[in-house]
């Protein structure tokens, strides 16, 4: 009599559909369609319980690529993204995450550190590896990909790409209107760097806002970030040399809060206190926002929020359903510690900075 193949831990041959149906004594297509639950089959109860129980007994998976050969999906996406690490991406990485999990979905994730060799390298290294979609995050796509496609935060007019965007003339508004109400009208403004997606249409929203208001936007008091971070480092450097100026101001409008964060120590070693002598608002509101010494005061993105409603544009998508081509989702102010109202003196000059 034959022995049915031995599920020792020394047999270290690895076991294939038809070694599987032979033991089972069922056809392969029997077992293909219960292992990857295939519609349309009426397969008993019993019959699918032996199939996964020997399934697991030999350790058997499916050939993600003879899936993918029969034109399934591989329930899988790839997610683009600048940079892995606290903030911004990885809190909106964290709700794509969250609802593709709850949907039964894998996913890849890449950074490109907004390379473009590796922004248009990407999508077809993650294709070849099967992936049924691309959500790309704070991404600039210069054409359509070849895969059902959706963006946060790309500003890009593609055919058939969803993008799901903050109402950035919203945010501004709330962001200086804040400051203005409390009675600041020298106040120095952050532009983000050229590489940001946001960075274009946060400040053409900044400058408009401050224009309805009277506010002038000097070059003075004009902060440009251009390092390639997201630590706090990258606002410093411009905030101590405007210090050094000696340019009056009472209040900074940061581009991030990870920039708030830089900008208040580089005030805090001038001798300057956050918010007595200048207030200071962040923009996104991560995590450790509300932790901060002041607490920052923030424009919120609702960034899990714009994650999650990301992935199931996608899902839509391969799920055949219409997307609309714009979705936009609404900030909200948040007021702490960091921002108070206007002083009515200037800040004595300190030389700390210097």
């Amino acid at each position: 009599m034959k022995k049915p193949a031995s599920s020792s831990s020394h047999n270290t041959r690895p076991t294939n559909l038809k070694m599987l149906a032979a033991y089972l004594n069922l056809s392969p297509s029997t077992i293909s369609f219960v292992l990857n639950d295939s519609p349309g089959r009426s397969i008993p109860m019993a019959t699918r319980d032996r199939v996964k129980a020997a399934a697991a007994k030999f350790n058997y998976q499916p050939s993600m690529i003879a899936r993918t050969l029969q034109g399934k999906r591989m329930q899988t996406i790839g997610v683009l993204l600048p940079e892995l690490g606290e903030g911004y991406h990885s809190q909106v990485l964290s709700g794509v995450g969250d609802l593709l999990i709850r949907e039964g979905y894998f996913y890849f994730t890449v950074h490109h550190r907004h390379k473009q060799e590796l922004i248009s390298a990407y999508p077809d290294l993650l294709r070849s590896r099967g992936v049924d979609g691309i959500l790309a995050i704070d991404t600039h796509l210069d054409s359509p990909l070849p895969l059902p496609t959706v963006l946060v935060a790309g500003h890009t007019t593609l055919p058939g790409v969803t993008n799901v965007i903050l109402d950035h003339q919203r945010a501004a508004k709330l962001a200086i209107h804040h400051l203005y109400e409390l009675g600041h009208r020298k106040i120095a403004f952050m532009q983000g760097q050229p590489f940001s997606s946001d960075s274009d249409v946060r400040w053409t929203a900044t400058l408009e806002s401050a224009h309805e208001l009277g506010l002038e936007v000097s070059e003075e008091l004009t902060v440009h970030l251009e390092k390639d971070s997201h630590s706090p480092e990258i606002s410093y450097p411009g905030i101590r040399r405007l210090i050094r100026s000696h340019r009056h101001f009472t209040a900074v409008l940061c581009f991030n809060d990870v920039s708030a964060m830089g900008s208040i120590r580089a005030l805090h070693e001038a001798g300057l206190h956050v918010p007595a002598d200048v207030s200071v608002l962040g923009f996104d509101d991560i995590q450790s926002a509300a932790f901060q010494v002041p607490s920052l005061s923030t424009i919120r993105q609702p960034l899990q929020k714009m994650g999650s409603t990301a992935a199931q544009m996608l899902l839509k998508k391969l799920a055949g359903k219409t997307t609309p081509d714009l979705v936009h989702v609404a900030p909200e102010l948040v007021v702490r510690e960091s921002t108070a109202p206007a002083s009515s003196k200037p800040p004595k000059k300190h030389t700390k900075a210097n």
